[in-house]
């Protein structure tokens, strides 16, 4: 039997806004449940647009058509004037994806500063980036989220030990091949890591002529039985400009025979869970580095 893990990253306002409404709806027509990991604090994506300075960041963003991609509203989002607090804005939208059965994480309170910043933290600043981020999610979902998610897989030892001290039973934080204890120093965090196996849309558009029209056939065709399937999509692509492509997905793999699933369900399915650890690492088609557990190839 195949099974997939399904990881929904939630990164903006429009993602919430218009994005996670159309992967309700789509889950829903598939009978299908999902992990959804949201960013709740302010929408300061558009600030990536320094990033544009640096060759591999550009590439990515013009192999991918990144304006027509996610559209020039989340682009420049934060960039001029502050940009709107997602959680206290869109909280019925994150509310009614908890009420509706799927499994609810955190992913950060600022995702920009996350994933720009949070390396160059101290332990007291990265515990104040995740308080945060867990206080307005249990005061949305009326609930402690009891899982969570790196933004852009940027991931240390550091942040493993400041998430240690909040009641996740998992954190899905690095790439990887299967579920794991990270080692830090020597120690084990006894919070078991869910890696994404799987390359995202935007990693894999537009490379190994790979389009639209041959995307969802790839995918499927790196699910395999008996080894850790996990994939992630983002409610500003999957969910707005590529949910038709993310419709016919999840109906192909439900023919081929993939059962679909929220990590933490891998989670209860999984034996004996061993140890590794993070390392940072470049993978083809993201710009910079990333957790990844050691050990593992790219696929």
């Amino acid at each position: 039997m195949m099974i997939l893990g399904l990881r929904i990253d939630v990164d903006t306002y429009r993602g919430t806004r218009t994005g996670v409404p159309m992967i309700l709806k789509i889950l829903k027509d598939h009978a299908v449940t999902a992990s959804f990991f949201f960013s709740v604090g302010p929408d300061n994506m558009g600030r990536n647009l320094w990033r544009l300075l640096k060759p591999e960041f550009l590439k990515k963003m013009l192999r991918s058509n990144a304006p027509g991609l996610y559209g020039w509203d989340i682009l420049l989002m934060g960039t001029c004037w502050p940009g709107p607090v997602i959680g206290e804005r869109l909280k019925d939208i994150i509310r009614s994806t908890a009420y509706k059965g799927h499994e609810i994480g955190l992913h950060a309170w600022d995702h920009y500063t996350w994933q720009n910043h949070i390396l160059n933290m101290d332990e007291k600043a990265i515990f104040k980036a995740i308080l945060k981020g867990y206080e307005i999610l249990c005061d949305i979902t009326g609930t402690e989220p009891q899982c969570s998610a790196s933004p852009g897989w940027i991931c240390n030892n550091a942040v493993l030990g400041q998430k240690r001290k909040f009641p996740f039973i998992y954190n899905s934080d690095c790439r990887g091949k299967s579920i794991f204890y990270p080692m830090t120093d020597k120690k084990i965090i006894d919070q078991p890591q869910i890696p994404v196996t799987l390359p995202t849309y935007d990693e894999i558009r537009g490379t190994k002529s790979i389009n639209n029209s041959n995307y969802n056939d790839y995918i499927l065709s790196l699910i395999k039985p008996g080894q850790l399937n996990v994939l992630t999509v983002h409610a500003e692509v999957e969910g707005i400009l590529c949910a038709p492509l993310f419709s016919d997905f999840i109906g192909k793999a439900i023919k081929k025979g993939v059962a679909i699933i929220p990590l933490g369900k891998l989670l209860k399915r999984e034996g004996h869970i061993g140890t590794s650890q993070i390392i940072q690492k470049k993978i083809k088609g993201r710009e910079g580095l990333i957790a990844f557990q050691s050990g593992c190839k790219d696929k």
